[in-house]
């Protein structure tokens, strides 16, 4: 568990199915995410166990959800790939946006990446979705690239950028996704 000024960040529980429906069934929150919302309790408890059970139990380090400390309730989550992107990924209920709660958790999460010597973290926004790109910014990502994707299961193109936050001040850039697109660019990002 890890404890912010205003947050914990904790495992998913059994128990929060009910949590893990409402967060992964908004419209809102799910327009950028890459599958589709859940439609029912029966979903939510197949995506737990699919999605955060299984990594719990083989020693996933890096997936949380973010509740408020008043009540210790998810109303979203963070989490990093443990794969060579370290790509990190959130999403958090439309009340709760432009409150700083990504940002906050985005904080607590990177600096439990640097004590488990991740080098570097990635991380990715759809184009159009510009706040999630504020959101990497204030983190103090830089943004590297943007690149085109057949996005699935969805089935449709998607401009994404591309931001990383390397540890060791180097200039290195995960050039994975650039070279995986036929459609790639460089944009001036104010």
């Amino acid at each position: 568990m890890i404890y912010t000024n205003r947050l914990i960040l904790r495992k998913f529980y059994e128990s929060d199915i009910k949590s893990i429906f409402e967060i992964f069934h908004d419209d809102e929150v799910n327009k950028f995410l890459p599958w589709y919302k859940l439609d029912n309790i029966e979903e939510a408890k197949i995506f737990y166990n699919e999605k955060y059970k299984n990594y719990y139990e083989n020693g996933g380090k890096l997936k949380f959800a973010i509740c408020l400390k008043e009540d210790n309730i998810p109303i979203g989550y963070i989490n990093i790939a443990e794969n060579e992107s370290f790509d990190l990924g959130y999403g958090l209920l439309t009340p709760y946006w432009n409150k700083g709660i990504v940002t906050e958790a985005g904080e607590a999460i990177i600096d439990l990446a640097k004590r488990e010597g991740i080098p570097y973290i990635t991380a990715t926004h759809d184009i159009n979705n510009p706040a999630s790109g504020r959101v990497m910014k204030k983190l103090g990502f830089v943004y590297k690239y943007t690149y085109e994707e057949l996005w699935m299961p969805k089935n449709y193109i998607v401009h994404f950028r591309m931001y990383q936050l390397n540890f060791d001040n180097s200039s290195f850039t995960y050039n994975k996704y650039w070279e995986n697109s036929s459609v790639k660019f460089l944009e001036e990002i104010k």
